[in-house]
């Protein structure tokens, strides 16, 4: 079996609706993991629905369905992630001639048409300080930091870190390796903790401009300075330097 995908809908059955009817034609197994009741209630028949019997965290889902699932590559697509007609193919095109990538990642559109920055460098110290304070109010961190969210490619490139809330293929041999992701992310950070571990052991992070997907991204923490989900992202930035402290030097 060439792919495996793995959709975690935390409530989300609205966006499932949308999204399922696309991705599964491009897949060879489809699980929709159920973490909360109601969350996959309407389905196609041939996707497979694993229902928790308490939420987990984004990372453990991942790896349950990782487990779950026999592909040799996983996908992991958001709910609210809708991919072009001949995404996955092209991203597993690119991953069959480049057998050190890691993961591989699609070009990402907002529903509205803008280009979504998917493929960005790892956190520095200044760069995480301009975007999560009130410093970000001086100047649009998406305009003014492209040396974090980079630029619209044209063709392949490489970078640190995909955005795993988006759509991101992985080869299992290297989720294999790594021990697949840290379970111990509440959810935010554990894409950037699996793509920097990747680097760490010489796998490779790709976007492939070829591949189209269409994510209705929250970007809830872009928005506010203050609620659960920053709270929830600045322990992840926690966890990962205590892992990584290395990156505390990385200005």
């Amino acid at each position: 079996m060439k792919v495996s995908a793995v959709v975690v809908s935390h409530g989300h059955a609205a966006e499932l609706a949308r999204s399922l009817p696309m991705l599964r034609p491009q897949v060879d197994e489809l699980l929709v993991i159920a973490n909360l009741p109601g969350s996959a209630d309407v389905v196609p028949a041939d996707v497979e629905v694993l229902a928790n019997t308490r939420p987990l965290s984004f990372a453990a889902n991942v790896n349950l369905g990782t487990r779950a699932t026999s592909g040799e590559y996983v996908l992991v697509a958001n709910p609210d992630a809708v991919p072009a007609p001949g995404a996955i193919a092209e991203l597993v095109a690119f991953a069959d001639a480049h057998p050190r990538a890691g993961l591989v990642g699609p070009l990402v559109f907002w529903p509205d048409g803008r280009w979504q920055p998917s493929l960005r460098r790892f956190p520095t110290l200044l760069g995480t300080l301009w975007r999560r304070t009130p410093l970000r109010l001086l100047r649009s961190p998406y305009e003014h930091q492209a040396s974090h969210y980079g630029t619209r490619p044209s063709e392949p490139v490489q970078g640190d870190w995909l955005l795993g809330g988006a759509c991101v293929l992985m080869r299992r041999t290297m989720l294999d390796e790594l021990g697949g992701w840290d379970p111990g992310y509440r959810h935010y950070v554990e894409d950037i903790d699996i793509a920097y571990r990747a680097a760490q052991a010489g796998w490779e992070r790709w976007l492939v401009p070829a591949a189209v997907v269409t994510h209705d991204y929250a970007a809830v923490i872009d928005k506010r300075f203050l609620s659960r989900h920053t709270l929830w992202h600045l322990r992840g930035m926690l966890r990962f330097v205590r892992k990584h402290p290395e990156r505390l030097r990385a200005l």
